[in-house]
């Protein structure tokens, strides 16, 4: 299995400090937290607010934000 080293370090203390935001278009289950963190973005499932966090880059959610604006991920 290939090891992919993550060169992201966030401590405990920010991720329990973060603001976590969740959007005004969420439905009430269907819902994913962001909270932007000094040196990553994190996301989380709200359902589970103790369960895994997903961290991207800055740069790599900006990208992500684009392409979703752009409709680059739309089903139809």
């Amino acid at each position: 299995m290939n090891h992919v080293p993550n060169p992201l370090s966030v401590g405990t203390d920010e991720l329990t400090g973060a603001a976590w935001r969740t959007s005004t278009r969420s439905q009430l289950s269907n819902c994913v937290e962001v909270a932007p963190l000094p040196a990553a973005v994190a996301l989380r499932d709200s359902k589970d607010r103790g369960g895994p966090v997903l961290l991207f880059r800055r740069e790599q959610w900006r990208n992500f934000l684009t392409g979703a604006r752009n409709g680059e991920f739309d089903l139809a």
